[in-house]
């Protein structure tokens, strides 16, 4: 129902803003000025401004909403519809090929059969979208009045997060993991990256563009492992993970710019959040398959006016009107997932010539045979040794790994504190294996003597340093074997593969959304034309944020809602903090390890005694500076720009 607003119509009337609202703003291409045109915050204007109540141009009460695959993009879609559209939650239903929620962002098991998580989440500070939904959001365990997010605040405000085996290597050692030990050819390299244009860098790879020892650099396994990038990975990706995420680098070493929640991010995020929209009156359809979209096309636009779906093995056509709306997840990273077990290996039934062909990838290929603005699925589906890769969820009773799994974490894994601290990476696999035992329990029901370690390899083409083939290749027992030679536990391994259920996962997609692509091969969230359907998820396309992170899958389904309903919103662009001088200047002095970098001595000096003096990181020992001071500096700098012209 349309709210009661007459005593502001006179306003909105008369004004030539409300209904024209930028709901996607772009903050690299906005000049941050005031003029007397400019009534909405700068783009990337993040706050409690932004958490107004829009007033809608129309009343949408009669409205049905469709959803197509119920993960955290389609789920944050009918948040939004609810909350800033005032669409009841009874018009709102979700079609899933699935037989249960939650999409990607899985969690399941028990202690007696082995619990399973495909993947995990990282999360950052920064996730304005995400944090936006979850401060409404009731809390899991906790009463009214609190969120998830507040949840999430009790957990990581009194238990710091940070790793002390970032790295290890020669069958169990730690590793040093203090630097990033990059040349400082690698780090203009970066600088350079950072300032060239999205547009310059169409289909090109990391390895196109990086050194040699940038590859080899502890940066880059830090880098790679964290995120899951490959060398032949793109470019343009990696430029807007850097850009995102230039606040957190100095934390990347041991983890410390890292928040992670109590649980498993099935119960952490899906359970409470579709017993919100249950709440509301949200319908959930699981086993029920969209095939593709009756779609009218002519000059004036694109119009759905139907959804072809199949339901029980029978084909099934649900009218679509022209004020109701469809929402539509585009592709899948974690589709045709082949399992494998303690004495199993996944049994990969696709290769590229067929993959790509499965229910999560039809939708979005039948719509792009329909018109360009659709994009290009078969970019991203259709390279699956790139694509893809295999990890492992360990429940593990006591044994001898996860006494070695004791020396290696922050806190004892059996106190409920920080565990790791977040993935430990084995330097000298052959597969370049991680391992991570999160926060326990990880699941609310998990057994006190039970630990549920998760672990993944990115090598998938590679033969194990002691089990003499590829993951893929390999039981759960065998995977064990290969973890138990690195940790320098083989000699009990008995001991280890009686005490750990296995179940595997190889991915044929799951990272995907990170294939080398150019400007049209993923779809904008409301694509041109169309005026009752929105993409979200991961393969479409924002104009700043990053892919495989919750916050662009919130991000895609807040786009959707309102741009389609014309609401008088907009999404703030990603967090602003890659123009701050001071993140500028920290990131600068942790990627040359904390050296002087050029003009740090002019700086200190200007800065000694003044307001800003706190803006250079201090390093533990005073570097004495043999340079003559003004001349040398100024030398360099003209050198070091003579070198930063593109």
């Amino acid at each position: 129902m349309k709210p009661d607003t007459s005593k502001f119509d006179k306003i909105l009337n008369a004004s030539e803003q409300f209904g024209k609202v930028n709901h996607e703003p772009d903050s690299s291409k906005e000049v941050q000025v005031n003029s007397q045109q400019k009534t909405m915050p700068f783009s990337d204007q993040i706050g409690n401004y932004q958490r107004n109540k829009g007033i809608p141009s129309a009343s949408f009460d009669k409205s049905k909403v469709y959803i197509v695959g119920s993960g955290i993009a389609g789920m944050s879609a009918a948040y939004y519809f609810i909350r800033d559209g005032r669409i009841p939650g009874e018009n709102i239903v979700f079609l899933d090929q699935l037989s249960v929620d939650g999409g990607s962002m899985d969690g399941a098991g028990n202690a007696k059969d082995g619990y399973i998580i495909r993947g995990g989440r990282e999360m950052d500070m920064t996730y304005e979208n995400l944090w936006d939904i979850f401060q409404d959001i009731p809390a899991l365990e906790l009463p009214e009045p609190y969120s998830v997010l507040d949840e999430y605040r009790l957990v990581n405000d009194n238990d710091p997060n940070y790793s002390k085996a970032r790295l290890i290597h020669n069958q169990g050692q730690i590793k040093d993991f203090s630097k990033f030990g990059l040349e400082k050819k690698d780090q203009l390299a970066i600088v350079k990256l950072l300032m060239k244009k999205k547009e310059e860098l169409d289909d090109l790879t990391i390895q196109d563009y990086f050194s040699e020892s940038f590859l080899n650099s502890n940066f880059w396994f830090f880098w790679r492992t964290m995120f899951a990038f490959e060398n032949w990975h793109s470019l343009l990706e990696c430029k807007l993970y850097m850009h995102r995420f230039l606040h957190a680098i100095d934390g990347m070493k041991d983890f410390s710019c890292l928040v992670f929640p109590k649980y498993n991010q099935y119960d952490t995020y899906i359970t409470p959040l579709r017993k919100f929209l249950e709440g509301k009156g949200v319908k959930i359809e699981l086993n029920t398959l969209v095939k593709d979209l009756d779609i009218h096309i002519d000059t004036e636009g694109k119009v759905v006016e139907g959804i072809i779906a199949e339901r029980d093995g029978k084909e099934v056509k649900i009218p679509v009107g022209k004020e109701d709306y469809v929402i539509v997840t585009t592709g899948s990273m974690t589709e045709d997932t082949f399992y494998g077990d303690n004495k199993t290996a996944p049994v990969i039934a696709i290769d590229n010539s067929t993959s790509g062909q499965s229910g999560g990838w039809k939708l979005w290929k039948n719509l792009a045979a329909k018109s360009p603005v659709f994009g290009k699925p078969e970019k991203f589906c259709s390279n699956i040794e790139k694509s893809g890769w295999e990890s492992a969820t360990l429940t593990c009773k006591p044994s001898a790994f996860t006494e070695k799994l004791k020396e290696l974490c922050v806190n004892d894994p059996y106190s409920g504190k920080t565990a790791s601290g977040g993935i430990i990476t084995i330097t000298d696999s052959n597969w370049l294996m991680s391992f991570t035992c999160n926060r326990q329990p990880h699941f609310p029901t998990q057994p006190d003597d039970i630990l549920v370690v998760w672990v993944y390899s990115l090598f998938m083409d590679k033969e194990g340093n002691y089990i003499k083939k590829t993951m893929p290749q390999c039981t759960g027992d065998e995977i064990l074997a290969e973890l138990s030679y690195h940790l320098g536990i083989i000699n009990q391994l008995d001991n280890v593969v009686e005490n750990t259920i296995v179940r595997s996962s190889y991915l044929p997609y799951i990272t995907s959304m990170f294939m080398p692509r150019a400007q049209g091969d993923r779809p904008r969230v409301v694509p041109e034309g169309c005026s009752n359907l929105g993409l979200v998820g991961q393969f479409v396309e924002t104009n700043n944020d990053i892919v495989f992170t919750m916050e662009s899958s919130v991000r895609t389904a807040r786009i959707a809602v309102y741009k389609l309903l014309n609401l008088n919103k907009q999404v703030p662009d990603i967090n602003p903090l890659q123009y701050d001088i001071r993140q500028i200047l920290k990131a600068t002095q942790s990627l040359n390890d904390y050296e002087p970098i050029f003009g740090e001595g002019i700086l200190r000096r200007v800065l000694k005694g003044t307001y800003y003096e706190h803006i250079l990181v201090n390093t533990n020992e005073e570097k004495e500076e043999h340079e003559s001071f003004f001349a040398e500096q100024l030398n360099k700098f003209q050198d070091w720009m003579k070198e930063l012209k593109i």
